[in-house]
């Protein structure tokens, strides 16, 4: 492909990025015929259909799918390369996309401002996932750091702790149990659990917990994201376990209380996870350092 260009290869990433020529030629500030011609150049170079465009929307064929990895890497390359040559000038400044677990968006908006007070001429992109999307995206260089917990062995990333994650059995305020301490989860056996929708982090942790202790509940309550979790928790509705960093307000004016039980709460580790095949850029690398320097102060957790 000796007609290779970054101009094709930023134009091929956003067709294969919206599944789109229309959405990628309002991206690239382009018309739609000229992105079609791009594509078709980049095919003709290759001697391979790129994409399948009688799919609704367009589909990447296997060779497309080879050609934007390659793609993907060789942009971010340039711009680490580009990102070098502006800190050279002294000029300190770029983008970063930081992607993080929802309970992390409790907190990463404060580190984020915090950051920039410190780095006012970068400019910062934050995105909510769970885990597995986010270490899709990472892998694809559609994300250039993310703040999670410990990623699974396969995965082809650094993971850093900066901070800790504490998880915590919760009740109303005026909850029969919420005055006790040293209660043992057997005392917990006919309380109504609300349960995380099913494959949630969250509930898988619970259910791990729950089989360690031997605790047996009925599963009545199922209830679909953290913040519904929340709300159903000061309504009553019953105990939970969860974040302590998405009910950081409610904990705070006393309006969800931690639970005083043998062993909690847990506690997991904040990580913050980046490429192992790619240099940081002086930008990303700087957010690192900034993150396990201050991340642990700037997500701690109020507990009762």
């Amino acid at each position: 492909m000796r007609e290779l260009t970054l101009r094709s290869l930023r134009v091929f990433e956003a067709a294969a990025s919206t599944s789109s020529f229309s959405r990628a030629a309002e991206l690239m500030a382009m018309s739609q015929p000229a992105v079609s011609q791009q594509i078709r150049q980049l095919e003709e170079e290759a001697g391979l259909r790129l994409f399948d465009t009688h799919a609704r929307p367009i589909q990447l064929t296997d060779a497309g799918r080879e050609l934007l990895r390659h793609a993907r890497a060789i942009l971010a390359q340039v711009e680490v390369a580009a990102d070098a040559m502006s800190s050279l000038e002294g000029q300190f400044k770029g983008q970063i996309h930081l992607g993080v677990v929802s309970p992390a968006q409790y907190f990463a908006p404060a580190l984020l401002t915090a950051f920039r007070e410190r780095y006012p001429q970068v400019r910062v992109k934050l995105s909510i996932a769970q885990r597995d999307t986010l270490l899709a995206q990472l892998a694809e260089h559609k994300v250039d750091l993310v703040i999670g917990g410990y990623p699974p062995a396969h995965a082809e990333v650094e993971a850093e702790a900066f901070a800790r994650h504490p998880h915590v059995l919760v009740a109303a305020a005026g909850h029969p149990l919420a005055d006790q301490r040293g209660l043992q989860w057997a005392d917990l056996r006919h309380e109504p659990f609300l349960f995380r929708e099913p494959g949630s982090s969250t509930r898988q942790f619970l259910e791990q917990l729950m089989m360690v202790q031997g605790l047996q509940v009925q599963t009545a309550i199922e209830l679909q994201g953290p913040e519904t979790i929340r709300q159903a928790v000061m309504a009553g509705m019953g105990i939970s376990f969860m974040s302590a960093h998405v009910c950081q307000t409610e904990i705070s004016h006393g309006l969800i209380l931690v639970l005083d039980v043998a062993g909690m709460p847990k506690w997991l580790d904040w990580c913050l996870l980046y490429r192992r095949d790619r240099p940081l850029s002086s930008v990303q690398q700087a957010l690192r350092e900034f993150v396990l320097a201050e991340g642990a102060a700037l997500a701690a957790c109020v507990l009762g």
